[in-house]
């Protein structure tokens, strides 16, 4: 039996399911009149039956693709006439649906997206095929490097954006209460957290025992906008208005060797670098030892700073590294005096709805104080 489908996208589907809800006469001609469909969608379903002499059969139809009611049908000679039930084209959409298209526009791809939202990429496909199937159109091209917005899921995704910030603005607003209570989530950098903040915010921890605190490290980039954290410590001032912004601290660096690799360099050896892997060539600090090192390969290289401060203590070579994480290893002696090294201004950043929060600025406030306490070891 072939199937007709007066709706294009569902013309596209590969399986129908078809059920018979209602009996007609065992042969209608097509002028004479159909009884009402359950769906009220069948009006006019035995004039598309073009061909001369053709017969409607004796079955009002509801069809169904994998259990999903889609709308009503008749037999048309060997063929199923099929229209979209009114209920159906006009549905609402669900909202959940549209969150997963716009982060799936934003990242690209299935895997970061899942990453960003806590669920597996199987929910995240599952999502924005449900919104494609109720917009009767196809959002993405699919193809080998990720998912690309089609010129109609840019149409759909400037009003989904929009409905998307003022989602978020309203869960901004409504964690403006007066209590000092709840999760705060900050996100910083993997080695200024785990050497020099987390054991600075047990204090903070004993005074405030409601407060919270989730703490992401590490170079990805988190946004305030999306509540991805509530604080980020950030490297450099930022360019977004919505933001308040204050600097907090400057890192001051230094080239650090182990002391038997001192000693070889004063006896004339030419230093070896410890250096960063590629994915990590953003980082400033990379890029003042691409340039220093020249053509030069790289003795050790990892993404991690703490990483890198071991393979200088181990005798692989020179590492920079924050002052702060060298100050008290015995295994790190300063060397190559006199070069010109880098500094990073760290910037404290909050959401404009946020500020007025009292536990966000409850951590906002000691976050500034703890590195006001310690500028001088930050600093160097």
């Amino acid at each position: 039996m072939e199937i007709i489908s007066h709706d294009a996208h569902v013309g596209q589907l590969m399986v129908l399911g078809v059920e018979e809800v209602g009996e007609l006469p065992a042969m209608v001609d097509r002028n004479d009149g159909l009884p009402e469909p359950p769906h009220g969608g069948g009006d006019g379903l035995a004039d598309q039956c073009e061909a001369p002499g053709a017969r409607t059969h004796g079955a009002l139809l509801s069809v169904a693709l994998a259990g999903r009611d889609l709308g009503d049908g008749v037999l048309c000679d060997n063929s199923l006439l099929f229209t979209m039930a009114d209920r159906k084209r006009t549905t609402s959409l669900d909202w959940e649906d549209l969150r997963y298209f716009v982060a799936l526009a934003r990242h690209g791809t299935l895997s970061a997206t899942a990453r960003e939202l806590r669920v597996n990429h199987a929910t995240v496909a599952r999502r924005v095929a449900s919104l494609e199937t109720r917009l009767g159109r196809p959002l993405f091209d699919r193809r080998a490097d990720g998912y690309a917005v089609t010129a109609e899921g840019r149409t759909v995704l400037e009003e989904a954006q929009a409905m998307d910030a003022a989602a978020l603005s309203v869960l901004r607003r409504l964690d403006a209460d007066t209590e000092l209570t709840g999760l705060v989530r900050l996100a910083v950098g993997r080695v200024l957290a785990e050497r020099f903040l987390i054991g600075r915010l047990r204090a903070f921890h004993e005074h405030y025992p409601a407060i919270d605190l989730e703490v992401t490290g590490g170079s990805r980039i988190v946004s305030l906008a999306r509540r991805e954290a509530d604080i980020v410590l950030h490297y450099g001032a930022p360019k977004d208005s919505e933001l308040i912004a204050r600097r907090v601290a400057m890192i001051a660096f230094g080239l650090y060797a182990s002391p038997a690799y001192r000693d070889e360099l004063e006896r004339g050896a030419t230093p070896a670098f410890i250096g960063f892997d590629e994915e990590s060539e953003f980082v400033a600090e990379a890029a003042w030892l691409a340039r220093r090192s020249g053509e030069r390969r790289f003795s050790f290289r990892t993404s991690s700073q703490t990483t890198q401060a071991a393979a200088a203590r181990a005798g692989y070579g020179v590492a920079l590294l924050p002052r702060y994480v060298a100050a008290d290893d015995r295994g790190l002696v300063e060397v190559l005096p006199g070069e010109r090294l880098p500094k990073r201004d760290v910037w404290l950043l909050i959401h404009r709805d946020l500020r007025k929060v009292p536990r966000v600025r409850a951590v906002a406030d000691y976050l500034v104080e703890i590195f006001r306490r310690d500028r001088r070891l930050l600093e160097g």
